[in-house]
């Protein structure tokens, strides 16, 4: 069964009756086959969201909170079909798909309660007899591109607000789980938005630089949020600067665990094993450098190698913590910055197997600068251990990045951690808790290569609205002239 275009309140096939395959990472047989999208096909939804905006936009904060809510109801009762979805096409675990589901219900939640905190305020004016208010005004179409590694939760991040703050939604949907993204936009079909207010198009691999610049160029877009890699980022980033459309962009990470001397050990092992191995790793908050103090190095390396190397990996269908990386190929990867880092003076002190697109829980210690890995996102299973000597050491180290989305800093001193956490370049820092973690209301997002604006909670709201001065004025005040 072909996975259909949402255009206009419409299911329909893509122009031609064109559709492309998504293979399951793990068997190697189609995971789901979707319509792909040609430059007509997109220029068509453009104009279907650009014709709803103009009732949508209207509708009261009650009107968008009820439908909201009802969609974020509907998904969670999908819960099966969606985690189904996500093992077949992206070799993603039951458990990862699962909190996908309830986090990106809770997004949709959250975006449901916005809608009455969208609001202006009353600025005093400086000429007599005239008020003066900022109002927020929603922008109109906006284009969402979300990735594959936590479809669910990006993905309806991705509208949730736009729709909230009143603006119509286009979502491209990844070439990975075009399956996936369809069911969140089912989610809002059957809570009864109105036709036009969401779509849906899934591209081949192969027209997605059309596909995009046709709708960043559509002159009725007029917002496009994408999250993804840093180098596709930059494309849409540039894009998007030379149509004057604003972007938000959330991308890549090189997230730092920074354990400083006095840390709890144990509390920094487990953190660590959490943030590097969560979804194989394919977190943009994932931990990416294990920054140890000399001092403690070699209890935590020792503790946490013992805890990584019991961590069970394989098929997502089985009881593994660890199932597929999204594509076989990313397994060669994971060699090749394996091989590179140890040519070059690294040690594996625990993992490095593979089967397929399967890939064990795998440490690298004494990681040094002249090596990939150092400066290279894994997006896998692979993570380096640096060592450091102090906590000056250790925050030059951590801003040694191009990238700054995700960071933590676990010391038992709160002044001390606070101290680092501020002189660390990112826009997230947890200290005594993991690099991965989201909260729905939670301003989200980075700096730097990581990307700039910020999805969550009221931080939304600007990204998604156009700020207004608007007056009342006394039609009889003087003039000069």
């Amino acid at each position: 069964m072909t996975v259909l275009l949402h255009i206009g309140g419409k299911d329909q096939t893509a122009n031609e009756n064109k559709t492309f395959d998504r293979i399951d990472p793990v068997t190697g047989e189609v995971a789901s086959r979707a319509a792909a999208t040609s430059k007509q096909d997109a220029l068509e939804a453009v104009t279907a969201a650009h014709i709803a905006f103009a009732s949508w936009s209207t509708t009261t904060p009650a009107e968008r909170r009820a439908l909201l809510n009802k969609a974020a109801d509907i998904m969670d009762s999908k819960s099966d079909e969606f985690v189904a979805a996500m093992i077949t096409e992206t070799g993603a675990t039951g458990p990862w798909a699962g909190f996908n589901v309830s986090l990106a219900a809770g997004h949709i939640r959250e975006a449901a309660a916005l809608t009455t905190h969208i609001n202006g305020e009353v600025i005093p004016s400086n000429k007599p007899g005239t008020l003066a208010m900022s109002v927020y005004k929603p922008k109109g179409v906006c284009l969402a591109m979300a990735p594959w590694n936590a479809p669910v939760i990006l993905g309806a991040r991705a509208i949730a607000t736009p729709l909230a703050c009143g603006n119509t939604v286009i979502l491209k949907s990844s070439e990975f789980c075009p399956l996936t993204h369809r069911l969140i936009v089912d989610c809002f079909i059957e809570a009864g938005f109105p036709a036009g207010t969401v779509n849906v198009l899934s591209n081949a691999p192969e027209d997605a630089a059309e596909v995009v610049k046709t709708l960043i160029e559509a002159p009725q877009v007029r917002h496009v949020n994408f999250t993804g890699s840093s180098p596709v980022g930059r494309i849409i980033g540039r894009l998007a600067g030379e149509n004057l459309k604003p972007a938000l962009l959330e991308l890549g990470g090189k997230a730092p665990l920074l354990v400083l001397s006095d840390a709890d050990i144990d509390g920094a092992v487990n953190a660590a094993i959490f943030g590097a191995f969560m979804n194989q790793g394919q977190i943009c908050m994932s931990t990416e450098r294990l920054i140890v103090d000399d001092a403690i190095a070699d209890v935590f390396v020792e503790k946490l190698a013992a805890k990584a190397s019991q961590l069970p990996w394989g098929n997502p269908r089985d009881h593994v913590v660890l199932g597929s990386l999204v594509n076989p190929n990313v397994s060669e990867k994971m060699h090749e910055l394996i091989d590179d880092a140890t040519s070059k003076g690294a040690s594996v002190v625990c993992g490095g197997e593979s089967n397929g697109s399967m890939f064990s829980a795998t440490l690298l210690d004494y990681v040094s600068p002249e090596m990939r890995i150092f400066s290279e996102e894994s997006f896998g299973p692979v993570k380096s251990i640096i060592r450091v000597n102090g906590d000056q050491e250790a925050i030059q180290v951590a801003n040694q990045s191009e990238y700054g989305l995700s960071a933590a800093v676990f010391s038992q001193d709160i002044n001390r951690a606070l101290a680092c956490a501020n002189a660390i370049q990112s826009g997230i820092c947890h200290i005594n808790g993991p690099t991965v973690a989201d909260e729905p209301h939670m301003p989200f997002g980075g700096v730097g290569d990581s990307g700039y604006g910020r999805f969550g909670g009221k931080a939304a709201i600007a990204e998604f609205t156009d700020l207004r001065w608007i007056t009342i004025e006394d039609p009889n005040q003087h003039y000069p002239f």
